[in-house]
């Protein structure tokens, strides 16, 4: 494998061609209009236009891609997270043209893709899951009849769905038509699919998920868990490993259910596993990502592995020389997605122009970024920035650092999560290890970063206040 195209942008382009350069394999970028003069582009060892700025007229445009991996004499994809990551046609138009696709087989892609064709994947290793229908459904009184004998609250959930789009939560019966026709529709529109099914709603659930890693050679690994409770619209913002509340017995059964949710769609390559916890420990089986994911780096600081290269090496047909018994935790490390989002105003996107973009350094500071300074942040792709993670020997470390790292951090121009994160590591729910998916709606307030702001603005003006003073002492002293 001597050239690799990425086909993706920003921050996980330039993740994946590190590691690719690292290994002495040369790196292919593809761009859109928008994305002309993106670091990603200049990063790697050369580059191609795919077309105009929207998604679907550049980076979504598979057949594409593939032309010009095979015009650029390309041996494989890496297609990083989002866009083609876990569309299985993609990844069999490559097999098809002698491309290696980094990732699992279309097989994989399309059983994990479905979460009923998944539910029925795993039921053959008896993999704990929440109560629930095994098939879809659009029928409101068959769903009324169902959602009798489960119990209330239920939690009505796209088949095809993720990011939480086709996600009802029905706390009584008089609610179900309405929010069900709700779903269905939101499901229809993002996924050109309306098929629902309904599963009992866990009402304190924390998100837990498990690293895996498989080769060809029959060989499933996994890398310990992430704790991924702290959420804004069902999507991820601080991510950490260890979670703080699994025990090594726990960590050790979801680690094992993992590899047989793996095992039971022959999967290849880099994988997660995602459970819901609930308030009494029990764990249930929620879904497959079938790709790397955003918050893979925690996990790469706390086992010492990069899990790019381990990708690329079982995309070689490589064995995995490591042993399940080969990897330990070690340390602590928190990951907060730096989003251009305003966490005073709902978390609405803020594009603009990035005016001054300073990155903090030091040790246990990790930045994997995809933005530099006088760069306009499109209005195409999701508007993430950066990852900003730390790592330390311990949690209350870990979080000290992270808390420094964000006042390291200078962005103007546009408005981050980066105070939000701030108010998740200073609050005590957070501290303490007892919070759960229902971290922001409980605890977080735009009020409440104002406050913080305040009351920091004020320390400031004081320190200022007393500092102009004792200069004024030191004038007024004679000589």
């Amino acid at each position: 494998m001597k050239k690799i195209l990425v086909a993706n942008r920003g921050e996980i382009a330039i993740r994946v061609m590190k590691t690719a350069h690292k290994m002495g394999i040369k790196t292919v970028a593809v761009y859109s209009e928008a994305d002309r003069d993106a670091p990603h582009v200049r990063f790697a060892n050369e580059a191609v236009y795919i077309g105009k700025s929207p998604s679907n007229e550049s980076y979504l445009l598979g057949s594409k891609i593939i032309q010009v991996a095979k015009d650029m004499d390309v041996d494989a994809i890496h297609p990083g997270y989002g866009f083609l990551s876990e569309n299985a046609n993609f990844a069999e138009e490559a097999e098809k043209n002698n491309i290696t696709f980094i990732g699992p087989r279309s097989k994989a892609i399309k059983i994990m893709g479905s979460k009923l064709a998944a539910k029925e994947a795993v039921k053959k290793y008896n993999i704990p899951m929440v109560p629930g229908i095994d098939e879809a459904i659009t029928d409101v009184e068959k769903a009324k009849g169902i959602a009798k004998d489960i119990g209330f609250p239920i939690l009505i959930k796209a088949s095809a769905g993720g990011g939480g789009k086709g996600m009802r939560i029905v706390e009584k019966e008089s609610e179900l038509e309405s929010q069900m026709n709700r779903a269905i529709s939101e499901a229809t529109s993002a996924f050109g699919d309306g098929s629902v099914f309904i599963e009992k709603y866990v009402t304190s659930p924390r998100h837990i998920e498990i690293q895996i890693m498989a080769d060809a050679h029959d060989n499933i690994l996994y890398f310990f868990e992430r704790e991924c409770s702290i959420q804004r619209r069902h999507q991820k913002v601080v991510e950490e490993a260890p979670s703080a509340v699994l025990s090594p017995e726990l960590r050790k059964q979801m680690g094992e259910a993992a590899v047989n949710v793996a095992r039971s769609c022959d999967y290849l390559g880099a994988g997660t596993v995602e459970f819901l916890l609930d308030a009494d420990h029990n764990f249930y089986f929620l879904e497959m990502n079938t790709r790397l994911q955003v918050e893979h780096p925690v996990t790469e600081l706390i086992t010492g592995v990069d899990l790019v290269e381990l990708q690329i090496r079982v995309a070689r047909n490589e064995i995995l020389s490591l042993k399940q018994d080969d990897l330990k935790i070690k340390g602590h490390a928190l990951e907060l997605r730096v989003y251009a989002e305003d966490p005073l105003n709902d978390f609405l996107p803020s594009v603009g122009y990035l005016e001054t973009y300073e990155l903090p350094k030091g040790e246990g500071i990790r930045v994997d970024n995809g933005f530099e300074a006088h760069m306009d942040i499109p209005i195409y792709y999701d508007p993430m920035l950066a990852k900003l993670i730390v790592y330390a020997e311990t949690r209350e470390e870990a979080i000290q650092l992270m808390i420094k790292a964000i006042d390291m951090y200078i962005v103007e121009g546009v408005e981050t999560t980066l105070p939000f994160g701030r108010f998740v590591c200073e609050h005590e729910a957070f501290k303490s290890g007892n919070f759960d998916t229902h971290f922001v709606k409980n605890y977080y307030s735009a009020e409440a970063i104002k406050k913080q702001q305040e009351s920091e603005a004020k320390v400031a003006g004081m320190i200022a206040l007393q500092q102009y003073l004792e200069d004024q002492n030191l004038i007024r002293l004679p000589n």
